[in-house]
């Protein structure tokens, strides 16, 4: 596949340059053959420390428009789901998606693809990497934490593929030769990977974050627990995902919600903090904003051209509720001659209109939270028929917004009904949650092919998006989503 010749020079060049930046000397490292692996970039701790830090790098440090986890998948599925007005965003780059007008040649989501294969084939040559390395200087911990870490990479950038395309290649190695004519292999059997990889990964993960000095930016022991969590319920192992979400809940010393003030949830290093990426703050046209919000808040602030948030999303809120009085802002534009007033997801408060090219970052990139943990384990709650259960839980997170608890006499459908309303004001805009949830509950066709402005309904053939045409080009094993 393109992706596999493109990404294992990537990966050469992310590997060296870290090491440029952690060691004195550069390692010399050969052309890639068969395989990206070498002992001589995981000659040591630094060395692997640096391999896995440019992974992460990459994945955070892409524009937002071009990777999976600098705001892309976020952005795609905004415009895929119901969550902005698609009379001010039904143009650009998210114009197909907006419509769910996707054809074979859209290009729309083909980032997600290329940068979630590129984040996997890090993992794996860090895994290869410290496997075949026989240095005494490569310690036993360093590398039972590494090898755990890039599990968890490969699982969670595997998650984000199946959900936005389905059956996906399952690669396992840098083996060129082997990778490189792989066919699509079946969502369930790469569901049973991810799990197999963020099982590996908790149990070899540290409990704490002392690996980045106490700062929520690489994958611990929680962060693992936290996504197979998710995994389980989106494969409808409800026992299984109440556990490991109480796993986290229980983990208070480590994490509580931010019930003070709603604006300190996306800070750095947040109590209610799982993962966060760090981005880097001296890259032009980002600096010390997260690239996602960079594109998402107008500038000037409240002058500026946005995007609008959908009335579907707005009108779930109930009065007073305080996530829409600190997550979402507006502002006023004109536009061709026409005066707008245009609602935007204000989560994070670093944008165009305020960053400073290498200055202090109050916010890093928000991937997991511990509010969605009360989410998971409420839904799991009640489709297990532990009705009271699962209410409680939703009724946490009502608390914290300022709105009226939930009697725990609700009916399951009443039930199910109140948690999808919870996640959809709860996770808005974040990580396609809305999208993948309208999916994940057979509800997308029923809510989606009724907004106007994605008429004429193509079908939901739409729900997946298209293999990017190049890979179907240049591996014939591969095989494009129904209809398109």
């Amino acid at each position: 596949m393109t992706m596999l010749n493109h990404h294992s020079n990537k990966l050469l060049l992310l590997i060296s340059a870290f090491l440029l930046f952690s060691c004195n000397k550069l390692v010399e490292i050969p052309d890639p053959k068969n395989s990206l692996t070498t002992d001589r970039v995981f000659n040591n701790d630094t060395q692997a420390i640096g391999a896995m830090a440019g992974i992460l790098t990459q994945m955070i440090n892409a524009d937002a428009s071009s990777s999976f986890a600098s705001g892309l998948t976020s952005q795609a599925a905004r415009a895929s789901a119901d969550e902005i007005n698609l009379a001010f965003n039904s143009n650009g780059n998210i114009g197909d998606l907006a419509r769910n007008s996707l054809t074979a040649e859209s290009g729309d989501a083909n980032g997600i693809w290329s940068s979630a294969y590129q984040a996997i084939y890090g993992a794996n040559g860090v895994l290869e990497g410290i496997e075949a390395s026989k240095s005494a200087l490569l310690h036993a911990q360093t590398r039972t934490e590494l090898t755990a870490e890039a599990k968890f990479l490969r699982a969670f950038s595997y998650f984000y593929l199946v959900n936005c395309f389905g059956d996906v290649p399952l690669l396992l190695s840098t083996n060129l030769a082997e990778n490189s004519n792989k066919p699509r292999t079946a969502v369930a059997i790469v569901y049973q990977q991810i799990i197999n990889d963020l099982i590996d990964a908790a149990n070899a993960l540290p409990a704490d974050y002392s690996v980045s000095g106490g700062e929520r930016i690489r994958a611990n022991k929680w962060a693992a627990k936290a996504l197979l969590a998710r995994v389980y319920l989106y494969t409808g192992d409800n026992s299984k995902a109440i556990q490991e979400a109480t796993d986290v809940i229980g983990q208070t010393g480590l994490y509580q919600l931010e019930t003070a003030d709603l604006n300190k949830v996306f800070l750095k290093n947040s109590s209610e903090t799982i993962w966060q990426l760090q981005q880097n703050v001296n890259k032009i046209y980002i600096g010390n904003a997260v690239p996602e919000a960079v594109g998402m808040l107008p500038s000037p602030l409240h002058t500026g051209y946005s995007g609008d948030l959908s009335p579907n999303l707005l009108k779930t809120f109930e009065p007073g509720d305080l996530r829409k009085a600190a997550w979402i802002d507006s502002t006023n534009f004109s536009q061709g001659g026409v005066d707008y007033n245009a609602r935007f997801i204000y989560k994070y408060k670093t944008g165009r209109h305020n960053l400073v090219i290498g200055g202090a970052a109050t916010e890093y990139y928000m991937v997991l939270r511990f509010a969605e943990m009360y989410l998971i384990r409420g839904e799991a709650f009640a489709l297990s028929g532990q009705l009271s259960a699962g209410i409680e839980d939703l009724n946490i997170l009502r608390r914290r917004a300022g709105i009226v608890p939930l009697p725990t006499t609700l009916t399951r459908d009443q039930t199910l009904a109140a948690i999808a309303k919870e996640r959809q004001t709860e996770l808005f805009g974040e990580w396609g949650h809305r999208w993948f949830d309208l999916k994940r509950t057979g509800k997308a066709e029923q809510v989606l092919s009724a907004i106007p402005a994605k008429q004429p309904w193509r079908g939901s053939y739409q729900l997946l998006y298209p293999i990017p045409k190049t890979e179907l080009q240049r591996d014939h094993f591969l095989t494009q989503n129904p209809n398109y």
